[in-house]
């Protein structure tokens, strides 16, 4: 696992320590799990969004089917 080095807040951090304490964990995991909850938020949101377009879309395709082979002509 890679090693980063962040700045934060004396009394910020005096906090975090002491919630850390009340809930078996440490500093390190708390920051490790917020980044992992915001990234996957984020890809989630991002999925769902791609979902909401396509149920928006207009698009109709008259029920045509295509090749592979023919998606690749121009």
């Amino acid at each position: 696992m890679a090693n980063i080095t962040i700045s934060i807040d004396e009394a910020l951090l005096k906090a975090g320590r002491k919630y850390a304490e009340k809930h078996p964990t440490s500093i390190n995991s708390l920051i490790r799990k917020l980044l992992e909850e915001t990234v996957e938020s984020q890809s989630k949101a991002w999925l769902q969004e791609c979902f909401d377009l396509m149920d928006r879309s207009k698009g109709n395709s008259r029920r045509k089917r295509w090749k592979r082979e023919e998606l690749y002509d121009v």
